[in-house]
């Protein structure tokens, strides 16, 4: 069951980054952040309440800072640089440049926890170093440039930094913690975050036009609750019922999709550079992931 979860998981990750995609057409990356980040807290916040969890719990201070901090720095800042980077480079693209995601993790769980690096993880980190790498050099969008593609390539690895980097330092919290109430925490204080500067006076308008009802919706609304809700929680339910290894290579075959449904739904071509960029990501993924 496990796995069912994990590979649900990838696949409906997939498909919400093509809503992403198209969302972005219209939304800037801050406001679809911010839309994201909202509409989620609330779907987390009813499934916590529903679940007879409370969210004020007797817990030290330092738990609820670090669970804060940590979603800031890996929903606030991170998708923002995510969806930025998807608007500059595609889907297909940007799949790979998240393949950074899990080395990264790897990385700095030994610098911050003093977890141990194997020869196998070491190659496998350089193996998607090369695939990004690789992917870099791809013929840019039709209408941006080469300083644009690697924009958004930096705007990419940025975001898998930031992300490994908010989820590294919540871990010894997440470890005796309730993933449901702590994944409440994080999204709410990225909430906080993020309302000051989604609702500045530049971009008032634009936010709370995204906030009510409307043609925006029909992209934004279900990738927003397939991407930011549906899938977090296949990839909570992969993790508890199967092993942590085989859940994490499962979830990146999301790259695949990703890959495929964009061809699909976005007609970004699947070139040769993208199929060896791919390859050579996902071999580095297996080598991280159980070496």
């Amino acid at each position: 069951m496990g796995e069912l979860f994990s590979l649900g998981a990838a696949v409906v990750w997939a498909l919400a980054v093509i809503l992403f995609r198209r969302s972005g057409e219209t939304l800037a990356p801050l406001t679809l952040n911010f839309f994201r980040v909202a509409v989620s807290s609330v779907l987390f916040l009813l499934t916590l309440l529903l679940s007879g969890q409370s969210l004020l719990t007797p817990r030290p201070l330092t738990d609820y800072a670090i669970l804060a901090a940590s979603g800031i720095i890996a929903i606030a800042i991170s998708d923002t640089l995510f969806h930025r980077a998807l608007n500059l480079i595609g889907a297909g693209l940007t799949a790979i440049v998240d393949c950074l995601y899990a080395p990264m993790v790897v990385l700095l769980a030994w610098a911050l926890l003093d977890e141990q690096l194997s020869p196998a993880r070491y190659a496998g980190m350089g193996l998607v170093v090369l695939a990004v790498f690789i992917a870099a050099h791809h013929q840019p969008l039709p209408g941006l440039d080469g300083r644009h593609l690697l924009l958004g390539m930096l705007c990419g690895t940025l975001a898998m930094a930031t992300l490994a980097f908010g989820i590294v330092i919540a871990k010894p919290v997440l470890e005796h913690s309730s993933v449901l109430w702590a994944t409440t925490i994080r999204q709410l204080a990225s909430l906080v975050a993020l309302a000051p500067l989604a609702l500045g006076r530049r971009r008032r308008r634009q936010v709370l036009a995204a906030l009510r009802p409307g043609r925006n919706w029909r992209f934004s609304l279900p990738g927003t609750v397939l991407g930011s809700y549906a899938a977090l929680l296949l990839w909570i339910g992969g993790m508890k019922y199967t092993q942590a290894g085989a859940a994490a290579v499962l979830n990146q075959t999301s790259t695949i999709y990703t890959i495929l449904f964009a061809a699909l739904f976005l007609g970004e071509k699947i070139t040769p550079r993208k199929i060896v960029a791919g390859v050579l990501a996902l071999a580095g993924i297996l080598l991280v992931t159980l070496g």
